[in-house]
């Protein structure tokens, strides 16, 4: 089994990378493979409304050019998928909110390619707006037919300087019984 984690931070190694790797540790010691992309730095841009995908039918977004396949890809190859972003202005950043507009129309184009699959999301936040963006992730999950494990609270943790969310103890508990109740579900998924 494989769980792929998309840090959808400009901030490559700062809050919501350090909460995915809380969740991905407890993956990992339940033997579960898994792997992190930093959206930042890399080029994204948003859906076109090409629509191609739906003619191609190939799996893939018609842009090119960009690392959204790459993700596709990997997101196709796994059987969990953590979206984490930090919170700006009430919602995601922008890079995550291509890849979901992009992978979510090639997944739907293509026999709904991510149902059944588990998913979770991960927010970092300095003080507000973080339910806004935790459901705006979600309603990708659930519009894709994917299934989504709980924790303790919802999935975030709060800190504005880069490291200063390893100071939210209820954060950093939330992460990880998340990681637990995925590793749980995927190995129920998986019998």
């Amino acid at each position: 089994m494989k769980v792929a984690a998309f840090n959808g931070s400009a901030r490559k190694d700062g809050n919501t990378a350090i909460l995915l790797r809380y969740v991905l540790d407890e993956l990992e010691q339940e033997g579960i493979e898994t792997e992190m992309v930093q959206l930042g730095g890399k080029k994204i841009r948003g859906c076109t409304a090409c629509y191609k995908c739906t003619t191609n039918k190939d799996r893939r977004c018609a842009v090119k050019g960009d690392a959204v396949n790459d993700c596709i890809r990997l997101m196709e190859e796994s059987d969990g998928i953590l979206l984490g972003s930090p919170t700006y202005f009430a919602d995601i950043s922008s890079e995550m909110k291509a890849l979901i507009d992009r992978a979510g129309f090639v997944a739907r184009a293509n026999s709904d390619m991510f149902k059944r699959k588990a998913g979770a999301a991960v927010i970092a936040v300095r003080r507000a707006g973080s339910i806004h963006a935790f459901d705006s992730i979600n309603h990708f999950f659930l519009i894709s037919q994917m299934i989504i494990p709980g924790s303790i609270y919802w999935n975030m943790g709060f800190g504005l300087d880069k490291g200063e969310v390893e100071r939210d103890e209820e954060g950093i508990k939330t992460m990880k019984i998340l990681g637990r109740n995925m590793a749980w579900l995927l190995q129920r998924i998986h019998r």
